[in-house]
């Protein structure tokens, strides 16, 4: 019995026809035909009854089709964890902080479950800074915020994320309630990071767009020193969720910005299919399911996928 045969009883089975099995098999129906009298001939038992409307599964037939279902998708299985495993190479990825933040650790969680022998490269920078990495091939594929020029990689949309104010809690000048429009954040002072950091377009774009000029008091390009000084009362911020994802968000508050342009698109850019290796390949795809995970179960503060 070759699993070849299986394969054609349950294409017969389901499309209850040796014509359009053979159409969708892309084999004779005299070939087709052949096979399955082989496999019944070596069962010693009739599995279909030819009818005028086609072919249905005899009593014999029905029990062989349930086990067959299952002797097929054990030996799919079988083949995709075969394949995965002799799948090999090096992979390197580039994340800014905040999307590193919750995105990297699942990341490298499903790339150990999905690939081990795959050794991945991480590496934490600014966007601008990863975009260039790419154009260099330092990098294999990277989240990034903007693509502008890059015409030779390969880019997807991934998801996009609503920016928040977050502050202390006691913060003179905060807004109350959940949601707070820009126009309404006063002589409130933020910590931004500066002009060449992506974000930084995004909210000034959205600034400009609610014709409102902000208060900037510190300009600090990494992440992790600037929620320092946000915690320690200097100043609020304009963030993604993903910000608060290492520090946790209680004793801060987090005011989704209401305006339409205080969203920041993320995008997944790589080396075009030509250039990436295997591995690579690999590694894109991963990353895509594992932020689309992150999103539908919530993981993701204030991200939404690019197709929602």
């Amino acid at each position: 019995m070759e699993l070849r045969q299986l394969r054609y009883f349950l294409q017969v089975v389901e499309l209850g026809s040796m014509g359009k099995a053979a159409q969708k098999l892309g084999v004779g129906t005299s070939a087709l035909s052949q096979q399955i009298s082989r496999l019944e001939g070596e069962l010693s038992t009739r599995l279909l009854q030819r009818t005028s409307a086609g072919v249905l599964p005899t009593d014999a037939g029905l029990a062989f089709w349930r086990q067959a279902q299952l002797a097929v998708r054990h030996a799919d299985d079988a083949i995709r964890a075969a394949q995965l495993a002799r799948l090999a190479g090096h992979v390197s990825v580039g994340m800014a902080p905040s999307t590193i933040s919750v995105l990297g650790l699942p990341f490298m969680q499903a790339m150990r479950e999905r690939y081990p022998d795959i050794r991945l490269h991480l590496v934490e920078s600014l966007s601008g800074n990863l975009a260039t990495m790419i154009d260099t091939r330092q990098l294999d594929l990277a989240v990034l915020f903007q693509a502008e020029g890059h015409h030779r990689w390969s880019l997807a949309p991934l998801l996009a994320e609503r920016l928040f104010v977050i502050a202390r809690r006691d913060m003179p000048g905060l807004p109350t309630g959940k949601t707070v429009k820009l126009a309404r954040l006063g002589e409130l002072p933020l910590i931004l990071p500066s002009s060449p950091h992506g974000l930084r377009s995004v909210v000034d774009a959205a600034f400009s767009r609610s014709r409102y000029q902000p208060n900037v008091v510190a300009e600090i390009d990494g992440l992790a020193m600037l929620m320092d000084a946000v915690r320690a009362g200097f100043g609020a911020t304009v963030q993604p969720g993903a910000a608060v994802a290492r520090i946790g968000a209680e004793p801060l508050a987090m005011l989704a910005i209401a305006d339409a342009a205080a969203r920041r698109p993320n995008l997944l850019a790589s080396l075009s299919d030509e250039e990436l290796s295997p591995a690579g390949l690999a590694a894109r795809g991963t990353l895509a399911s594992v932020a689309r995970d992150l999103v539908l179960t919530g993981r993701w503060p204030g991200a939404t996928l690019h197709d929602s």
